[in-house]
């Protein structure tokens, strides 16, 4: 659309509030229970997000303040309509999704890891994306199976 006839700030605005859509990994989208439960409740915060920016009264503004909710809205609701709940692990025999696995490094690190979703992946509180490539090495050994991941070596000590 042509802004020649339009107010410069509109103009401004417009492109503050054309967001790209969020990347969707071309992966599986499978999720724990805890995961799908954070998704779903964050749909619903971009919902309320939504919903609050859309009584503002000033166009521009609404615009801006409705840009955010409304990319997180269509993500997370792609997200959650193509969620494939996987339930916990039947043994702990093996490493799989839903798992929590402790190894150890060849620098001597001990780290444990519980094996989620994408969206619910956080390393720095103990879970990691099921497709990241350490899961991917670790899935489906046992106890005392040693992987490569890079140039280190990790042993796996303890699965639950």
């Amino acid at each position: 659309m042509s802004t020649a006839f339009v107010k410069e700030e509109s103009a401004e605005t417009a492109s503050e509030t054309l967001l790209p859509d969020r990347p969707i990994s071309p992966h599986p989208n499978l999720v724990t229970e805890a995961g799908l439960k954070a998704l779903e409740l964050q749909l619903q915060q971009a919902r309320d997000a939504y919903g609050a920016a859309s009584t503002i009264e000033d166009v521009n503004e609404r615009r801006r303040q409705a840009a955010n909710p409304l990319r997180d809205l269509r993500y997370f609701a792609a997200r959650v309509s193509t969620a494939q709940l996987v339930p916990d692990p039947a043994s702990s025999d093996t490493v799989a999704f839903g798992s929590t696995v402790t190894f150890s490094r060849d620098d001597g690190r001990v780290q444990t890891y519980r094996i989620v979703g994408e969206d619910e992946a956080d390393p720095k509180a103990g879970s990691i994306s099921f497709a990241s490539p350490v899961a991917r090495v670790l899935m489906g050994k046992a106890v005392g199976d040693l992987v490569s991941v890079g140039e280190q070596e990790l042993e796996i000590i303890a699965i639950s």
